[in-house]
């Protein structure tokens, strides 16, 4: 089951910055993996909370009593896009790069030298540096998971080189931000585990289209950014509750000693807080539309399994439009590609592919396409260690280009005919 073309245009109708046009074109937003754009229900409770309860928590008064409301329901929300065991086990941020510094600092007080950690080269440096650095403070030991080159994929075979009695910790990416590689994270989570370890997964990149079930995972620690799933700014950290009870904070006094709130230190974005309930309104009313039907172990809710089965038809969708999409790329002269691009291979990656045209620099390709209307990224999106290793760092990385479920497929088909173009005749 997939989302049919005449519900594409509702979709469509749901992100209002769908209507720019540039130079005289429709706008084609294809920069998803930086940042997917936004629903009007997300837009409207934003607003909505400015207009109406704009407070800090905790007051003897009607707003602020409000406020206290929207997070709890926030709360509620997010744990029900990962289907977490309550909501005292989602920690809210500014984003996912400050959680995992925040974290690692506080799991840091847990090792000492001679522990080792896991990291991987696919990753967002956001999943590698807050680790890497509290490492060398604390005297232990990294190692890291190679790729293999020709599909940008782990190697798995390194986890059971690298696990051992002393391994701590294991972090990886659910996907890969720059490649699309869905990894085998289940798989990875048990070996470490195995091994007494405990897991932390970023899944910025995998969140707006795999369905992400903690419990089913076994994760110790998820993060995730709804801005990339059609919310605002802002950071979610999802972490088992005994571990997060049990982790010292680095928070003010006066603060709540118990999860989530001794992790949340300041005054939160409670106007973004509200804008993630209305993410998850909006993908209530998707898979109603779509009729939509959660298949899978039982969820923690009703509205749980609804936002399931809104990123499963959302998936099915997007793997049409990425096959698509490879099967255009590739066929264009003088082109690399990053990647798993075999269609029987779909499921072991997202809409997220990364090229190169020969004799360009990617910045000057992602120029010529954003001319022409099309948002893509070029550089090396924070997987350093990815580009590093392609060997690509040095010659400006990849362009990527990534879509969503409100994308189409004459979309893609105009972008396969505009880079042929700025392949063919060049900047």
């Amino acid at each position: 089951m997939s989302i049919q073309p005449a519900v594409v245009t509702e979709i469509r109708n749901e992100f209002p910055s769908l209507a720019r046009q540039h130079n005289g074109r429709p706008l084609v937003y294809f920069d998803a993996p930086g940042g997917t754009q936004t629903t009007r229900r997300c837009i409207e409770r934003i607003v909505d909370y400015f207009h109406r309860c704009n407070a800090n928590t905790h007051g003897a008064f009607v707003t602020s009593a409000e406020s206290d409301a929207v997070i709890e329901d926030a709360h509620e929300a997010a744990a029900d896009f990962v289907n977490a065991r309550n909501a005292n086990e989602i920690v809210f941020g500014q984003n996912m790069t400050s959680l995992a510094f925040a974290l690692s600092h506080s799991l840091g007080r847990w090792l000492n030298p001679g522990d080792e950690i896991i990291l991987t080269r696919l990753d967002h440096d956001a999943n590698f540096s807050p680790w890497h650095l509290m490492a060398e403070d604390r005297g232990v030991k990294v190692n890291v998971v190679d790729i293999r080159d020709a599909d940008c994929t782990l190697q798995v075979d390194d986890y059971e080189r690298y696990l051992s009695s002393k391994t701590r910790l294991v972090c990886v990416g659910l996907v890969s931000n720059a490649v699309g590689t869905l990894n085998p994270v289940k798989q990875i989570i048990g070996m470490a585990h195995a091994a007494g370890a405990m897991t932390f997964i970023d899944a910025v990149a995998g969140a707006p289209h795999v369905p992400i079930d903690v419990q089913d995972l076994d994760t110790d620690f998820l993060a995730c950014s709804p801005y990339k799933f059609w919310g605002p700014h802002q950071g979610m950290l999802y972490g088992k509750y005994d571990l997060l009870d049990r982790l010292p904070a680095y928070k003010v006094r006066p603060a709540d000693s118990h999860p989530p709130h001794k992790f949340q230190t300041g005054t939160q974005s409670l106007e973004n807080q509200n804008g993630l309930i209305g993410v998850m309104e909006y993908l209530e009313w998707l898979a109603e539309r779509t009729g939509a039907v959660y298949a899978g172990p039982a969820l923690r809710s009703a509205r749980a399994e609804k936002l399931h089965a809104a990123i499963q038809i959302s998936q099915a969708y997007e793997q049409d439009l990425c096959k698509r999409l490879i099967a255009g790329v590739t066929a264009i002269p003088n082109l690399r590609f990053f990647g798993i691009r075999e269609p029987e291979r779909a499921d072991q990656r997202v809409p997220t592919i990364a090229i190169r045209i020969e004799g360009q620099h990617p910045h000057d390709t992602a120029v010529a396409l954003g001319e022409r209307g099309f948002c893509v990224w070029d550089g090396n999106y924070y997987a350093i260690n990815l580009t590093e290793r392609l060997g690509v760092e040095e010659s400006g990385g990849m362009v990527r280009i990534g879509l969503s479920h409100y994308n189409t497929v004459a979309e893609v088909d105009d972008f396969v005919d505009a880079l042929a173009h700025v392949a063919r005749k060049g900047i």
